[in-house]
């Protein structure tokens, strides 16, 4: 029985390999009824339906520009975070500048996919490198209170405030 298949499915081929793409691809397509006349009777609705035609959006490369530029605003922007006056060592300004980094890495996953889908090499590396950024800066801070890392200071990082 399957020698029947083999025999069937080499002559499919052999029918395949003589036709040319073009000639193969509007010989699928469906033929559209003339303007003016209605389908025929008894046709589905799959049969009336013109085909699906998928237009191509040109890439709005500024909108990715601007998405990375926003990220990286972020990125640079951390590292002028006030410590005088916005104390990261515990409290509701930690989790502020915890919150901070998580829009860094997350600002920088979003540039990453669109820099992906719109095939831009250097926008999708400065992108993970954003992310990895966000990643370092909020690690720098949870680490230590979690017992990973060894703290700078004497002082034991705490999460709250006394």
């Amino acid at each position: 029985m399957s020698s029947d298949w083999d025999k069937e499915l080499a002559k499919i081929d052999k029918q395949l390999a003589s036709i040319s793409d073009e000639e193969l691809m509007r010989a699928n397509a469906p033929a559209a009824p003339a303007p003016g006349t209605a389908a025929p009777p008894g046709a589905g609705r799959a049969a009336a339906a013109p085909p699906a035609v998928i237009a191509e959006k040109p890439p709005r490369r500024w909108a990715l520009y601007l998405r990375l530029a926003f990220a990286l605003a972020l990125a640079i922007g951390i590292m002028f975070w006030p410590h005088d006056i916005y104390s990261i060592a515990c409290g509701v300004n930690l989790f502020l500048y915890l919150g901070a980094a998580a829009l860094i890495t997350g600002a920088g996953m979003w540039s990453a996919v669109w820099s992906w889908r719109h095939r831009s090499a250097p926008a999708h590396v400065l992108s993970l490198a954003i992310m990895i950024w966000g990643l370092v800066v909020g690690a720098s801070e949870v680490l230590p209170r979690v017992g990973y890392a060894i703290p700078s200071d004497d002082v034991t990082p705490t999460w709250l405030c006394e």
